[in-house]
């Protein structure tokens, strides 16, 4: 946004200069400039405190405007809430009242009463809201919510570009809203996985909109609000985490390669609970960068620049290290068709084949593209340009700081397939299987999940479903349980394929179940027997048992594949509570969807 004379109260030739700097400067030096405006303004002014005012009149039409802001969040994983808490630090310290709650926690009832409305959510699976969403989408969906004529809002959305339905629960949100009277504050921002400067430039729009609501033009910078004993390493600054130990889970013979990494934490103020995720910034496979350059022509020492704030890396290194290039997304190949002359690629993205394209992301990653639609008469930069920055991947921890001090543990599974003639390798699994030994080093980040946690009180029983590398929090829970004495009764569900190959940790359980840190255990090898048995059949078989631990109070967790582990699990528990509950579908449903509101039943599924 440019500064004008007309809505600054600069002159024209500070206008200019600032023109000319702020767009040079990095957002932590906004940061650094914005805080030292603010803390120069106090110092000059000794003894005052702005006190805000709850409400403020806008112009002469006698209107009030509250300055009473609710945040509302859905989120699976914990980015959503993490924005929304976020925001609701800089607001209030713009002079804003906020709330900031989980769309789960907040009573619809009191929707008629708000003013202002920030929604942040993120969008699961295939097109659904977060866990935490449901209910709060469901009523705002149903013929019982009510006319928002008074409404204001914004809606931020989180998703996936390479996912078919891209931050669709916010669109739904950001067009309901809009039907039931609602004028938007500022228009819906959608954020791909690299979200951090869209949210920043949301909220910046946002406040901007609260205060042209109060009659106000000119709206001062945000700032981000220092987070006072936070460690110093994020998401966006990672730690670079020393490999310990690295070790292939299973047997030989097995169909498969499940690692197990140990990495130090040692000096990096990190700290975690049990369900929380462990964030990897990997590189791509050089083989296939290497493969990628010379289907190009390109010179891999060329130097590119690799974002906004200008920093200059090689080609080859940008290519490992910079972007990902194994995911292919429908607004990359809109953009690769401004780059090509290829009649098929335009012709592919030419309306009604929204099919074929689904069809063609399939599968293919930017080595197929560049083969495919070539030639590609633009410059390495150009073609740069139009990548996205390689996403981190999040693991499930699987080990407890309290039992492993300065460690975190995952179970990754490596990814190897067949697609289009080509094998093909997960990013950061074969990285991890194939390059990675101790004494290397992984950049890292937590990401905290307040939406799978142990329960508050340790006598709660607790029911845990994770099949394959799905178990990998569950052994979190339980080193968390066996160091706190923790009282409750516990019970696993673990399937994989083979028994003798594939038993992930199989001398832990036993050691648990031997102490009684682990109450029960049921397992299904579905590949052991000639009828594939899974954790679900595991759960009907004890569908007597399973409901008493249920009306005792206890808590579910699933871990795991949402598409079809995750969702028969779920269909298994409504199943199990209609026939032991002697209730109807509906009511089943209901008694489960009430476990989910009251944090009963809890899901890290991907």
């Amino acid at each position: 946004m440019q500064l004008q004379v007309m809505n600054s109260p600069f002159n024209q030739e500070q206008v200019e200069l600032l023109n000319r700097l702020l767009p040079t400067l990095t957002e932590s030096q906004k940061i650094w400039l914005s805080g030292y405006l603010a803390a120069s303004q106090s110092a000059s002014v000794p003894g005052t405190i702005e006190a805000p005012a709850a409400e403020l009149p806008v112009g002469n039409t006698g209107q009030t405007i509250s300055k009473e802001v609710t945040i509302l969040y859905g989120s699976q994983t914990g980015n959503a809430q993490g924005l929304a808490e976020n925001a609701g630090k800089i607001l209030e310290g713009r002079g804003f009242q906020v709330t900031v709650s989980s769309m789960s926690d907040f009573k619809p009832n009191n929707l008629k009463k708000v003013q202002n409305l920030l929604i942040v959510v993120s969008t699961h699976g295939e097109g659904d809201p977060p866990d935490n969403a449901l209910s709060f989408y469901e009523f705002l969906h149903s013929r019982r919510a009510p006319k928002l004529d008074d409404l204001r809002f914004s809606v931020l959305s989180l998703g996936d570009s390479s996912y078919e339905f891209f931050c669709q629960t916010g669109k739904e949100f950001d067009q309901r809203l809009e039907e039931l009277g609602g004028t938007r504050l500022y228009p819906r921002v959608d954020c791909d996985l690299d979200y951090d400067e869209p949210a920043a430039e949301w909220l910046e729009g946002v406040f901007g909109g609260l205060n042209e609501a109060r009659g106000e033009s000119a709206a001062p910078a945000l700032a981000t609000v220092p987070q006072a004993g936070k460690p110093a390493y994020s998401r966006t600054n990672p730690f670079k985490a020393e490999v310990l130990e690295n070790i292939n889970l299973n047997g030989r013979g097995s169909n498969k390669e499940t690692r197990h990494l140990e990495l130090s934490l040692e000096g990096s103020g990190l700290t975690f609970e049990p369900g929380d995720s462990l964030g990897i910034y990997p590189e791509n496979d050089p083989a296939l960068v290497d493969m990628l350059l010379e289907e190009l022509k390109w010179d891999p020492e060329e130097n590119v620049t690799v974002n906004k704030h200008g920093d200059v890396r090689p080609l080859r290194e940008a290519l490992i290290s910079h972007f990902e290039i194994t995911v292919l997304t429908k607004p990359l190949l809109e953009q690769a068709a401004q780059l090509s002359n290829n009649e098929d690629l335009r012709e592919l993205l030419s309306p009604g084949n929204e099919e074929k394209v689904k069809a063609y992301l399939e599968g293919r990653d930017l080595l197929d593209l560049v083969r495919d639609f070539g030639p590609w008469d633009v410059s390495a930069q150009e073609f740069i340009s139009i990548l996205r920055k390689i996403p981190a991947r999040l693991y499930s921890i699987a080990s407890s700081l309290s039992a492993n001090p300065d460690e975190v543990h995952l179970t990754i599974g490596a990814v190897r397939y067949d697609a289009h003639g080509r094998e093909r390798k997960g990013v950061c699994s074969i990285l991890c299987a194939e390059r990675l030994q101790p004494g290397d080093t992984l950049p890292v980040y937590i990401q905290h999940n307040p939406n799978f946690k142990l329960p508050k009180n340790p006598d709660t029983p607790i029911i845990m479903v994770g099949p394959g590398t799905g178990v990998a929090p569950f052994r979190s829970f339980m080193q968390e349980r066996e160091e706190t004495g923790a009282k409750g009764k516990s019970w696993l569900f673990f399937g994989d394929q083979h028994f003798v190959t594939d038993f992930l940790y199989q001398t832990e359980w036993q050691k648990w179940l031997k102490d009684g840190v682990l109450t029960k255990m049921d397992v299904a090898f579905s590949r052991d027997t000639d009828e594939k048995v899974y954790v679900q059949h595991r759960m009907l078989e004890h569908s007597k048992e399973l409901f008493e631990w249920l009306q005792e109070g206890a808590t579910v967790y699933i871990c795991g594949d949402e598409k079809n582990m995750a969702h028969d699990v779920h269909n298994t528990l409504i199943e199990i509570i209609e026939k032991e509950g002697g209730m109807s579908r509906e009511k089943a449903e209901d008694y489960l969807a009430d476990m989910q509101q009251q944090k009963r039943y809890q899901r890290d599924v991907y």
